[in-house]
């Protein structure tokens, strides 16, 4: 498959606030906002734009994405990946897509309102320099809603730009599940089961209207399907993106960077950590047998890359960069 990764769009017959609303390779002149490093990585599944965005980072417990592993055993992982010992950069990635006349974005970060995560919520600030403008998104995906996925669409500054008739996609189980959240086998810090009920709560009461939800799967935008797999939470989904034999497959949260090597160790996030293990290896298997891209919302930014078979587990082969 041929995918052109950070290509810039040619003989687009626009005008400027067309560019802006329309494509997603377009140029604006420098990374935007005194940033040093870039925040943004275009590519191309056949006729589909793909924009990979980081909302930034937040700081997570080691254990938090090993909870069944010996202390033994996630230390030398954490050791052998240079991070750690007891905590680790956690990335948070979205997608924007560009199908047909609609413009999608996937997931939408933490948002700015919750304090000890300075260096996330990033989103609409890097939104803005890339040029995407917010009143311009027709629909947007939400494979799950815990807080780092839903967060940013209740910043003030991210819903007065949305347009008012904004479609919200999400898994029907996942919404039902929210009504009375079951925290029975995650393993999160203290006080995180109620900001993520609390939030959840903000969501649905500030977006009701907008909230259009699915069984198994739904066809957003051509080329672009949206499908319940489970695991994570019971309603967590992940998004394939199709077009002229290519395939691009976004993850959520079924992935972690552990993932390609340790696929049966749990996240501390998982509701259901037994089913996310099956998800993530139907996943992977899935991916190394097509060879298609895949991004994952808590993979290194810019999380693009593939999947390899690796004795019983897995590698994961990433994107070289394409200036």
């Amino acid at each position: 498959m041929t995918t052109h990764l950070n290509h810039v769009t040619q003989n687009r017959q626009i005008n400027d606030q067309q560019q802006s609303d329309v494509s997603l390779h377009a140029s604006h002149g420098g990374l935007g906002f005194g940033e040093l490093v870039p925040s943004r990585y275009a590519l191309r599944v056949g006729e589909i734009d793909v924009l990979v965005v980081s909302d930034g980072v937040l700081p997570l417990p080691t254990s938090t994405m090993s909870t069944n592993a010996s202390p033994a055993d996630r230390a030398a992982w954490f050791k052998e990946m240079y991070l750690g010992p007891d905590a680790f950069d956690w990335a948070l990635n979205v997608l924007v897509v560009r199908s047909s006349d609609q413009l999608i974005l996937v997931d939408a970060g933490l948002g700015g309102q919750f304090p000890g995560f300075p260096r996330a919520g990033q989103l609409p600030k890097r939104l803005e320099a890339a040029g995407i403008n917010l009143a311009s998104v027709t629909d947007i995906v939400i494979t799950h809603m815990h807080m780092d996925h839903i967060g940013g669409l209740l910043a003030d500054e991210v819903k007065s730009r949305l347009r008012p008739d904004v479609r919200i996609h999400v898994a029907a189980a996942e919404v039902a599940f929210w009504e009375l959240p079951d925290f029975t086998y995650t393993e999160m810090p203290a006080p995180v089961p109620d900001v993520l009920r609390a939030t959840a709560n903000q969501f649905i009461d500030d977006y009701r209207s907008n909230v259009r939800t699915f069984e198994d799967e739904y066809e957003v935008a051509p080329g672009v399907v949206v499908k319940l797999t489970g695991g994570h939470t019971p309603g967590h989904s992940v998004v394939y993106i199709n077009s002229l034999g290519e395939r691009l497959t976004f993850a959520g949260d079924a992935l972690f960077p552990v993932a390609f090597q340790h696929p049966e160790w749990h996240n501390g996030f998982e509701h259901d950590p037994e089913e996310s293990v099956r998800v993530r290896v139907r996943l992977m298997q899935e991916a190394a047998a097509s060879g298609e891209w895949l991004v994952a919302t808590h993979l290194p930014f810019p999380s693009v890359g593939r999947v390899a078979v690796d004795g019983d587990a897995f590698r994961w082969i990433a994107a070289f960069w394409d200036y």
